[in-house]
């Protein structure tokens, strides 16, 4: 035991020797640091011609390499960028101004696909009771969707614009045109049934809007716009009558126009529209209509004209047709569509511009009849494709057709329609 404090007490020992040791060698080093420090100085002193600028040098040195701080630094302010302008449409003003659009008969429409639009037209269509579609309808559980296959359905719907001929009143007043063979007229409240079709537009251009006289030719006017139904066509004077309606929809502008040649007559049963009287816009003398078209291209993107006119129950175009396509093609027409006939008729481009000459009946009688949808597809390029869709009206029910069927009908449309190519889906294209 007395042999180890014995040792502790010598390592202390030796541990305080080394300590002083240490101490006095730094403070040996500091004090020749000073000495040179000083001395340095005091050159620079002698250089100078003073201790103020030596001081000053030093300071400054010093400031070099260690830049002076600010008291109190700037804060970064945090600015919020504004969010990136949405492009503006170029029919943007006109879609803000409700009572201008109201006032120039202009729809906006959404469209399924972005700056492209789909347009279904359909022919003729008949909601009379006392004729056989509409009293076969109101049999029915399901009413128009039992009249109309549900594929086909679908495609009008689907439609981002489905427009059909109208080919009657909708009134509960009036009385039949004397001496006419055929008059027709449906109850205000079948007008409903436009819009269980998806149809967007309706044509009063024909010549049987007029069958139960003025009263209710004016109150079908009056339905159509309580349900807010854009019609074309007919008026309460020629100004209305012959005035397209405009769609805006994709940031595309179309214009559609609706005439009707039929009766050929001077004095026709159904009376075409003046400037103080109600009436069709009528174009046996395709003056006004071309008048209208030429107006309709300076204001849109693409002109439809959807038109009443040639010789019923045959595939052969008339002389006023041949006549009257090549007028309306120049006038500024991009797509012409022609009803009445009661059957198809050719397809065939006249200077560069499609003409469908007959829709046929879409769902307007018992008989069997082969039938169509046409589908045009348009963008800010115009006409895109045009697509002849097959169907067969027959025991008062419209249906599309598929396989052998379709094959059938587009076969024939291609033997009627000898200046065009239709493929087997049914887009059709010039040859």
């Amino acid at each position: 035991m007395k042999k180890k404090r014995k040792k502790k007490k010598k390592n202390h020992f030796l541990n305080m020797i080394l300590t002083f040791w240490g101490v006095f060698t730094g403070v040996m080093i500091l004090g020749i640091l000073a000495f040179l420090l000083y001395r340095k100085a005091g050159e620079e002193k002698e250089a100078e011609g003073g201790i103020g600028k030596t001081e000053e040098a030093i300071s400054n040195a010093i400031v070099e390499v260690v830049p002076k701080q600010e008291e109190n630094p700037p804060q970064e302010q945090y600015v919020e960028e504004p969010p990136p302008e949405e492009p503006k449409g170029k029919y943007d003003d006109i879609l803000s101004d409700s009572a201008y659009m109201r006032e120039n008969n202009i729809y906006a429409k959404e469209t399924a696909k972005e700056k492209e639009i789909t347009i279904a037209f359909g022919g003729d269509i008949l909601f009379d009771p006392y004729y056989s579609v509409m009293a076969r309808l109101l049999q029915r559980e399901n009413g128009i969707h039992d009249s109309i296959s549900e594929d086909l359905m679908d495609e009008m719907i689907n439609a981002d614009i489905m427009m059909i001929n109208n080919e009657f009143p909708y009134s509960s007043r009036g009385t039949p045109t004397e001496g006419k063979q055929f008059t027709f007229r449906a109850k205000p409240e079948y007008a409903s049934i436009l819009e269980e079709m998806g149809v967007d537009i309706v044509s009063l251009a024909n010549n049987h809007a007029y069958d139960y006289g003025e009263d209710a030719f004016l109150d079908t006017l009056d339905t159509l716009a309580e349900m807010e139904m854009p019609y074309v066509g007919a008026g309460r004077n020629l100004e209305e009558a012959a005035s397209p309606v405009y769609f805006i929809a994709g940031d595309i502008k179309i214009a559609i126009v609706s005439a009707t040649q039929i009766e050929r007559l001077d004095n026709p049963d159904t009376k075409g529209a003046t400037d103080e009287t109600p009436g069709v816009f009528r174009c046996l003398d395709p003056a006004k209509l071309l008048e209208v078209v030429q107006e309709a291209k300076e204001n849109s993107d693409f002109v439809i004209v959807y038109i009443h006119w040639g010789t019923e129950n045959t595939a052969e175009i008339d002389w006023i047709q041949r006549d009257q396509a090549p007028k309306i093609a120049d006038a500024g027409a991009d797509l012409i569509i022609g009803d009445h006939p009661h059957c198809l008729q050719p397809i065939e481009y006249v200077n560069g511009i499609p003409v469908v000459y007959s829709l046929g009946n879409f769902w307007f009688n018992s008989k069997e009849l082969d039938t169509c949808l046409m589908k045009a597809v348009i963008d800010e390029n115009g006409l895109q494709s045009l697509q002849f869709v097959p169907a067969l009206q027959k025991g008062c029910t419209t249906t599309m057709l598929h396989d052998e069927e379709k094959e059938r009908v587009l076969a024939y449309m291609r033997s009627i329609s000898p200046g065009v190519d239709i493929d087997e889906d049914g887009f059709v294209t010039e040859r």
